[in-house]
């Protein structure tokens, strides 16, 4: 049971993931989320960083409740979330954003998916009429381009 709270919240967090980032990443927060669009940030922090913090309580705060509590459920789901921003991490700042030079030669149809579908999403730098706010779930069409410019 405690495996499938890690992976329900573990996928879960895409939704969560996406609303966020659309209403308030791109909403009442954007003063905060803007440098990583327009790239006005000087060095390598972003004000967009202070988002892991940000996420990070509450997470911090389910894993000691859970703890205390003789790991319940709230241990759990903080782990799930937990192994989220670990993959968001990896995969947004280290593969897509390239802040460590590693994965970048990759021919896999899917991290091609994401890489794409991000680029699409920076490519707005205003937080109006933006796309692809998603993470891990990639519409159909970034596979689509992949496999096309692949035939030729």
């Amino acid at each position: 049971m405690n495996f499938l709270i890690v992976i329900i919240t573990f996928f879960t967090m895409e939704g969560i993931t996406w609303c966020i980032h659309k209403y308030v990443m791109h909403g009442f927060m954007w003063f905060l989320h803007r440098d990583h669009h327009d790239h006005s940030n000087e060095g390598h922090i972003e004000c967009n960083d202070y988002f892991f913090l940000i996420f990070a309580i509450p997470t911090i705060v389910l894993m000691y409740f859970g703890t205390i509590n003789g790991f319940n459920e709230y241990f759990y789901i903080a782990l799930g979330i937990t192994l989220y921003g670990m993959s968001y991490f990896f995969v947004h700042d280290i593969f897509i954003h390239q802040r460590f030079k590693i994965l970048r030669n990759t021919q896999n149809p899917y991290l091609l998916a994401i890489r794409r579908a991000h680029k699409q999403h920076h490519k707005h730098t205003g937080k109006e009429h933006g796309e692809c706010y998603g993470f891990l779930w990639v519409p159909v069409k970034y596979f689509k381009m992949f496999f096309k410019k692949n035939k030729k």
